[in-house]
């Protein structure tokens, strides 16, 4: 669902981020967060307003819900009922049940709370997940918006995959895993969109957005990526655009 190194070409001739854009991530986030900060007073400047519908947040690899509490609180300030997703850590099937138990559940009680089908909204893993989500649950959910996930190739394409496999303890080369992969790349029957970076220094843009969808480029790294400004203005666009 997420993983050879760094300048490594892979089967598909996509290549991982360079070894500069990598070490450039922290520094970066530091930046998306300082940016984050003189930006907020205008992030809801000439954007659509909410209307009420729910909103699930979906977090990246080994990221819990509180890492996610700006975007929440962002579009809950708009009109939407945004919240996290509740199951924890993701840690991929860890999390999710090895049958996508725990995440089958999430989405049919959320959906009989709120009475209406959900926009779900995913970044990196977490845009993976909502994928499979939407394509076990088509009826429950209106919406998939995903934030520099790498749904559409290979793994590899990451500098990320071996601690993918170290903290889920999945193998991109399991079959099982494979097909998953192929389930989560093919087309969604409901509206979604891909938001995705050339200079994303974890994974490769390439691999975040496929034909199936629409995209949106943005130059962000991906460390945080959720909490730029042009990234929370682009989904609050997309959720304006979706009435």
């Amino acid at each position: 669902m997420t993983g050879p190194a760094s300048g490594t070409q892979t089967s598909d001739a996509v290549a991982p981020p360079p070894k500069w854009l990598w070490a450039a991530e922290f520094p970066r986030a530091l930046w998306g967060l300082v940016s984050l900060g003189f930006a907020r007073r205008r992030l809801t400047d000439g954007v659509p307003r909410g209307d009420g519908r729910p909103v699930i947040v979906f977090p990246g690899l080994a990221n819990p819900d509180r890492r996610y509490r700006v975007i929440c609180h962002y579009l809950n300030a708009l009109g939407y009922d945004a919240r996290g997703w509740g199951l924890g850590f993701n840690l991929g099937r860890r999390t999710i049940g090895p049958g996508s138990e725990r995440l089958d559940a999430l989405i049919r009680d959320s959906y009989a709370r709120a009475g209406q089908p959900l926009t779900l909204i995913g970044v990196s893993l977490g845009g993976i997940l909502a994928r499979l989500a939407a394509h076990r649950h088509p009826d429950l959910v209106r919406q998939v918006i995903t934030v520099s996930a790498p749904y559409a190739g290979d793994p590899r394409a990451t500098n990320v995959w071996r601690v993918f496999e170290w903290l889920t303890g999945e193998k991109v080369d399991d079959p099982a895993v494979a097909r998953l992969r192929e389930e989560i790349a093919a087309p969604l029957p409901m509206p979604a969109t891909a938001i995705w970076s050339a200079t994303d220094g974890l994974v490769s843009g390439e691999l975040c957005h496929g034909g199936d969808c629409a995209d949106i480029e943005v130059r962000a790294n991906h460390v945080g990526v959720q909490n730029r400004p042009e990234v929370l203005r682009a989904i609050a666009r997309i959720l304006g655009g979706a009435r």
